[in-house]
């Protein structure tokens, strides 16, 4: 079969599309005929060696496809089965193994496309909103990068729970698109400073909580955004890690919180798993979530994917084609 491996962490051009022999499911794996593969900023991060992996390595942790065969002791799986998976590394290819527990099945009203493109940012906006930080009527919520994949899904499921919504994007076209996802207030970073401009929304009391999937250069920003006691959840680093900072600065800014989760600290036990998928997925058959997919590209294209990503050059999900 075809995969995309790395070799050595560097730029996309470390991505190489290559022959590999077929997996053989073992004891309680499944082995899946991948129809789309969705491509998310933590693939960036595996092949840069932000998060080490042994290598070589076959990139991408999400994806939907049919159950092809089953290992020995898997009894509720069967071939032709459609199934989706979220944080299970190997997706770049036509075929991956992934221990059976970790499958969702995918409703009959969810196409494969949507299921893949869908997973992982949707389980990560319904942990944010109902875990994390549990948004209610009550509260206002800054979300960066309001127009990405992540961030389309959060604003979403953030209106879903009530809350008043402010989004940051970089230009007009991706405000529009906060917009219609549901934002109240749209700042554009590049044209207004996103922290005086969240300050006038929220007539100086600042916000309750900031999601930010950038990182570095909105990290300081963010907290002079919140309101004393609010809730700093930094969930990525698209634009590089934070330094190390003073905790004191967290006292003096108002007794803050911050917090660093992860996906899989949300997904810890089948039942939170199943309870997470199935809320995405029947929010998306009740029409209550819309998915957007941005584009389509061959599993060869891995690279160019990446290089989009990586550019902001994209408004929704990145899905790979096998």
């Amino acid at each position: 079969m075809k995969a995309v491996r790395v070799h050595a962490y560097g730029g996309p051009d470390a991505l190489r599309l290559e022959e590999v022999p077929l997996p053989e499911p073992g004891a309680g794996q499944v082995r899946v005929k991948l129809a789309a593969i969705g491509v998310n900023f933590i693939d960036t991060y595996h092949r840069q060696g932000w998060y080490p992996l042994e290598l070589p390595v076959t990139l991408g942790t999400e994806g939907a496809g049919t159950v092809d065969a089953v290992g020995a002791g898997v009894r509720d799986l069967r071939p032709g089965d459609r199934v989706a998976f979220a944080l299970q590394q190997g997706a770049y290819a036509e075929y991956v193994v992934v221990p059976a527990d970790k499958l969702v099945p995918v409703p009959a009203a969810v196409d494969l496309a949507t299921a893949a493109a869908v997973l992982l940012q949707g389980m990560t906006a319904h942990y944010l909103t109902h875990s994390t930080f549990a948004l209610s009527r009550e509260h206002v919520a800054l979300i960066h990068a309001a127009a990405g994949g992540t961030g389309l899904l959060l604003v979403q499921m953030a209106k879903l729970r009530g809350a008043r919504v402010i989004g940051t994007v970089s230009s007009e076209a991706k405000a529009q698109r906060a917009r219609d996802a549901g934002a109240d207030e749209v700042i554009l970073y590049t044209q207004q400073d996103f922290v005086a401009e969240t300050r006038r929304l929220t007539d100086g009391a600042g916000v309750h909580v900031v999601y930010d999937s950038v990182g570095k250069t909105t990290f300081e920003g963010s907290l002079d955004c919140l309101r004393p006691r609010g809730y700093l959840v930094l969930f990525g680093q698209a634009s590089g890690p934070v330094p190390p900072f003073d905790p004191q600065i967290l006292n003096r800014k108002g007794s803050l919180f911050l917090t660093r989760p992860s996906l899989g600290h949300y997904t810890l036990t089948r039942d939170e798993l199943l309870t997470r998928a199935r809320d995405v997925f029947q929010a998306i058959e009740n029409g209550q979530l819309r998915v957007s997919i941005d584009r389509t590209l061959p599993l060869s294209e891995a690279a160019e994917a990446h290089r989009l990503l990586e550019s902001r050059a994209t408004s929704g999900k990145l899905l790979l084609i096998p």
